[in-house]
């Protein structure tokens, strides 16, 4: 018999809460509410929900916001909107003390944003420079605290 924590539709999907950084608490611990999965939301109230995340210092959950446009919006716009997935699962790894991942990820991210249209409003050029300073802290050893290190979507790139 599998014993497995399933979703409703019979797939598998772990019922321990999680934190804020999107790490497995213990069964019966108090968590954060997760992101629903299969939001379909215009690119504005992508950019507004996953800005709210992020500084809420939960860039986990902002992860499966970008990850919710680039599998349900246009196939032209799945470029941007999986590299903003990176950035904001480089932050998670960053916060949650992983130096190599976190960094490689906010690289990754980057790198990704190179020739994809600027669109929606978001600071890609200031993106860019963000996850280039914070990679290169994080790779040097800095403590990273996700709500403090939140980039701004739209506008000047850092907080």
């Amino acid at each position: 018999m599998n014993a497995r924590d399933r979703d409703g539709e019979g797939r598998a999907r772990s019922a321990r809460p999680r934190d804020g950084l999107g790490r497995p608490l213990p069964y019966g611990a108090a968590g954060v509410e997760r992101q629903p999965e299969g939001v379909v939301r215009s690119p504005a109230a992508t950019v507004a929900e996953a800005q709210r995340l992020l500084d809420a210092g939960m860039p986990f959950h902002a992860h499966e916001v970008f990850e919710d446009a680039w599998k349900s919006g246009p196939a032209d716009a799945a470029p941007l909107w999986r590299a903003m997935a990176q950035l904001a699962v480089g932050l998670t790894h960053a916060a949650r003390g992983n130096a190599l991942g976190g960094a490689r990820l906010l690289r990754r991210g980057a790198a990704s944003l190179d020739g994809v249209p600027q669109e929606y409003g978001l600071d890609l050029p200031g993106l860019v420079r963000w996850a280039g300073e914070l990679a290169h802290r994080v790779a040097g050893g800095a403590v990273v605290d996700a709500a403090r290190e939140a980039p701004r979507l739209r506008g000047g790139g850092l907080q």
